[in-house]
């Protein structure tokens, strides 16, 4: 190329209009530019959760079976230590089925939440090289957490089937709400949590001692009757059903512990339970709403970061 050519392409270049590249960065009005750029890329969003699958169970014999290992060892701690040592399981009933579906449920937004928050700095190398939205690197593992829960799901199911407490009434109806309220929640938090991660390290260590304190904050190894019982229905119980989490666990309990919901049982459950469930669920949609702009307005410069 020629000197006078290589001057004639400059002017052209100069001459073109700029068009931005990326997501917009206004607070409000850039989340359905947000929304259409992830749904643009929902086939790479597959693509980065059948990695994220394969690359957990790579070189694994047992493959899927490992997803099922981590629950069932806690379901056994948990049992013998507080259901037979502690006694927990004389005065609930079911008491395997009653903390397996707290670990099943736990499991989810654990994995939801951990797998986020480190989701941008584990694909550093593809975020400096190519754009793309960043948030399909948290919804990734929103998927990956949803497989490994499906898995575990189906184990509950014939648990109570083998046990002969099989949910078969309105009460089933309480599972689809908690697992909303539950995902909607947890993806919120990811998505943030992903953000701020790559400006403070120090956000993925906190976040796993926040995750240790949350889980004795919900009652996924006792049972909400002892908190009644305690409380008495006052403020602190208020605040303590407050927690999503909280009542998403209580709604799936509701659902398939069918021990816990016959009228036979003393077991206790939170005034209005659906209404918190729904409540809880408008909540967690502005969480996830706020925690996707705070997180669309820091991404500029991850890539620097990185």
């Amino acid at each position: 190329m020629s000197l006078a050519q290589a001057r004639d392409r400059e002017q052209r270049v100069a001459m073109e209009d700029l068009k931005p590249v990326g997501q917009s960065t206004r607070f409000v009005t850039g989340t359905w530019t947000s929304i259409k750029d992830v749904w643009a890329s929902r086939e790479l969003t597959s693509l980065l959760v059948r990695r994220e699958l394969k690359a957990r169970y790579k070189d694994s014999s047992l493959g899927i079976v490992w997803s099922l290992v981590r629950p069932l060892a806690q379901l056994l701690i948990y049992y013998f230590a507080i259901g037979e040592i502690l006694g927990l399981a004389r005065s609930i009933p079911s008491f395997a089925i009653f903390v397996f579906v707290g670990l099943t449920t736990w499991g989810l937004f654990v994995e939801i939440v951990q797998g986020g928050t480190t989701s941008i700095t584990n694909n550093a190398g593809l975020i400096k090289k190519i754009y793309l939205p960043r948030e399909i690197f948290p919804l990734a593992s929103v998927g990956g957490a949803l497989f490994n829960f499906g898995v575990q799901l189906i184990i509950l199911i014939l648990a109570t089937i083998v046990a002969g407490q099989i949910p078969m009434d309105f009460n089933l109806l309480y599972a689809p709400l908690s697992l909303a309220v539950l995902i909607f929640f947890a993806t919120g938090l990811g998505i943030l949590l992903a953000g701020l991660n790559v400006y403070l390290r120090d956000v993925q260590h906190l976040v796993e001692v926040a995750i240790m304190v949350l889980f004795w904050a919900s009652p996924i190894v006792y049972s909400f009757s002892f908190v009644h019982d305690k409380l008495q229905g006052n403020w602190l119980e208020q605040l303590y059903l407050a927690n999503p989490i909280t009542v998403a666990v209580l709604g799936m309990q509701r659902a398939f512990w069918v021990a816990g919901t016959t009228e036979s049982t003393s077991q206790n459950w939170p005034d209005d339970l659906a209404i918190r469930l729904w409540i809880a669920l408008g909540i967690s949609i502005v969480i996830l709403w706020i925690g996707q702009r705070i997180f669309s307005r820091i991404q500029g410069n991850f890539a620097q970061e990185l």
